[in-house]
């Protein structure tokens, strides 16, 4: 068989696989090369191993909720070591699953590196170092991103990235978390529903930055609430590894502190993953910010393409995904698929969550947009309150009646934010709405007041 390719895909993360079963979907010949492992940053640092985690962490908090219940349990205890094993199962099963939607898809996969020598040409080297050039119509880059550090931070066996944290055999007396955004909130959660006594250290006004401010704020009040130590407004100064842990110096407005615990995590950002010297031997254009691609996610050369994170912006897999497919219909036809920025939800995994799609009420003032929020709280859900889910609420943004936006503080907010990322891509009226029956009793039917 000829090594002419249809497609060529380099990277096997979300994008990358979404593509690549797209493309042969519609009968094209398509390569796909991984570096690492199926399923990307997503699978094996990401999303799957911080949300096992995740799941371990709230079960053992949730036994606190017993007893109200009628239900007894004594001796309790972290196994931290079986919680790793979940973990890495749970990987395991991810990335097994992510190649075998490849091989049924009739995908060639490799295991190796993919270099970008023009823009229809690929080296491929096995991991045993052996190459060979193979020819494509089309070429996507998938490359994915990687931890943003600090300068003058030195990574360090107790200094960790979010990518090295998952290495941690066993659990930290303390910890530094440095960023309150979505990884750094996540941790904080898992650690501090394990006894581990969490300080979170953000520079900015509030943990969070990008997301809906009442829902920042009423998480801070829930992670002040589980233990965790949070510092806004807050710059670090510096960093340091010493026998017995680290140490921090803060700087907050005139007033400088000093923090110690045993180990500090850096989640400060990730940024795209760029081999620049592919880039501009190919005459791709791009940024420090990522490879700017247009509407149907082709670079600054024909038949170039490229998705998720390497692309900057909103790094969420589902985004990456989507891209994948807009890519592969670009290429082959179908133009079903659009990446519009507004209808992508993006969620908060810590405990309770955080979702949103479309506009935050601050950005629709911002603009100027004459706005309508409606809201309603899960303390007047039954089922939240049979099932001590706490505090929360369900906030919709509409303007001109038109739903914009959605944000979702409390527990199932992933789940919850589904229907709501459907209202907002729809272009969903409040009135429309009127017709949505929702079961009852239901935590779902925290949207019934929001139908107005």
């Amino acid at each position: 068989m000829s090594d002419k390719y249809d497609l060529i895909v380099v990277g096997g993360g979300p994008g990358g696989l979404a593509a690549a079963e797209k493309a042969a979907a519609k009968q094209k010949r398509v390569l796909i090369i991984e570096k690492d492992g199926w399923g990307g940053t997503c699978t094996h640092r990401g999303c799957i191993p911080t949300k096992a985690l995740l799941a371990c962490s709230k079960f053992y908090t949730d036994l606190k909720k017993l007893k109200r219940l009628g239900v007894s349990i004594a001796g309790s205890a972290v196994d931290f070591g079986a919680m790793k094993k979940h973990r890495e199962q749970i990987v395991k099963v991810a990335a097994l699953g992510a190649h075998k939607l490849l091989v049924d898809a009739q995908v060639e996969t490799r295991q190796g590196s993919g270099e970008i020598l023009s823009p229809h040409e690929v080296r491929y080297t096995s991991p045993s170092g052996e190459s060979q050039v193979v020819t494509t119509d089309n070429i996507l880059l998938a490359w994915g991103a990687q931890p943003q550090i600090l300068p003058d931070i030195q990574v360090s066996g107790r200094i960790l990235t979010s990518d090295d944290i998952l290495g941690m055999t066993g659990l930290p007396a303390s910890m530094i978390v440095v960023g309150g955004s979505f990884i750094g909130v996540e941790y904080a959660t898992v650690f501090a529903e394990l006894g581990v006594k969490v300080i979170l250290v953000e520079l900015l006004d509030r943990i969070l930055p990008q997301e809906d401010e009442e829902a920042a704020d009423f998480l801070n009040q829930e992670l002040t609430r589980l233990g965790v130590d949070v510092h806004t407004s807050t710059k670090l100064v510096s960093l340091r590894e010493s026998d017995d842990g680290v140490g921090m110096k803060s700087q907050k407005v005139n007033k400088y502190m000093e923090l110690r615990a045993e180990c500090a995590l850096l989640c400060t950002g990730r940024k795209p993953l760029l081999y620049q010297e592919q880039l501009t031997k190919t005459g791709i254009d791009y940024t420090g910010a990522g490879i700017r691609v247009d509407k149907n996610m082709m670079t600054s050369v024909k038949g170039v393409y490229a998705v998720g994170d390497v692309t900057g912006g909103m790094m969420l897999a589902h985004r990456a995904a989507l891209q994948g497919k807009v890519a592969a219909e670009s290429m082959f036809g179908g133009g079903d698929y659009i990446c519009n920025e507004n209808f992508i939800p993006s969620v908060v995994y810590s405990h309770p969550q955080i979702a949103r799609v479309g506009y935050t009420e601050r950005r629709a003032r911002e603009e100027g947009l004459k706005i309508e929020i409606m809201k309603s709280a899960y303390s007047a859900n039954i089922i939240a309150r049979a099932e001590l889910m706490g505090q929360g609420f369900a906030k919709v943004v509409s303007h001109q009646d038109k739903i914009i936006g959605a944000v979702i503080a409390g527990d199932h907010a992933a789940d919850l934010i589904a229907p709501m990322a459907l209202a907002v891509s729809g272009g969903l009226t409040q009135k429309e709405l009127r017709a949505w029956v929702i079961p009852h009793p239901t935590l779902s039917e925290i949207f019934a007041p929001l139908a107005g």
